[in-house]
């Protein structure tokens, strides 16, 4: 009986010590479960949400990535967009030289031809003297004597005095030419006839 007792009461103490073992874990879990949700509290999150933070930090990580990625991207967009205007500027300060260059060009050829117009029209004023210049010699040899008129034509270029008998009346010509040496009337008389093989026929 003693023997019994003694081996019933050593199970008694062993279960003790087991219960005691389990609740001493089961309250230390339950302690750390409680200081868990205390901070979870405290810092505005509620339980369902203890189990999200990990995700919404991997979520903040990437929107920080996002932004920097958006910021290379506007600094690239700036960069170009100045190198644009850069070239905008070169392009339009040509055009303007540009201009610039087409109204002087247009002045001076503006005034190349007012030049030209004055040159021509002095040009014709200087005809015009040289040709009353040389009706009026031609008149005042027809007015001299043929046998003066010979002996003048006589110390002319048979280019000049064949001028001028091509321009007189042919009874004044003639009386001049028959003043004249043979050899001098024969020039003379070449070069007429040569001036008007050239006067194309009808």
């Amino acid at each position: 009986m003693k023997v019994f007792r003694k081996t019933k009461y050593k199970r008694r103490v062993g279960r003790g010590s087991v219960l005691l073992i389990a609740s001493l874990l089961i309250t230390s879990a339950m302690l750390r479960i409680g200081a868990g949700l205390d901070i979870a509290v405290a810092g505005g999150t509620s339980p369902e949400k203890i189990q999200t933070v990990e995700p919404t930090a991997s979520k903040q990580q990437k929107h920080g990535q996002d932004r920097a990625e958006m910021g290379r991207l506007l600094a690239a967009l700036q960069e170009r967009e100045a190198r644009l205007d850069e070239r905008e500027q070169k392009i339009d300060a040509r055009t303007k030289a540009l201009a610039v260059a087409s109204e002087e060009i247009e002045g001076r050829l503006q005034a190349l031809e007012e030049t030209e117009a004055r040159l021509r029209e002095t040009l014709a004023l200087a005809d015009g003297a040289a040709e009353g210049d040389l009706a009026r010699l031609t008149t005042v040899y027809e007015s001299m004597k043929p046998k003066d008129a010979a002996a003048l034509f006589q110390t002319m270029e048979p280019d000049f005095a064949a001028g001028f008998l091509g321009r007189m009346r042919p009874e004044f010509a003639a009386a001049i030419m028959a003043g004249l040496p043979p050899d001098v009337a024969y020039s003379i008389s070449a070069i007429l006839a040569g001036r008007n093989a050239s006067v194309p026929k009808s």
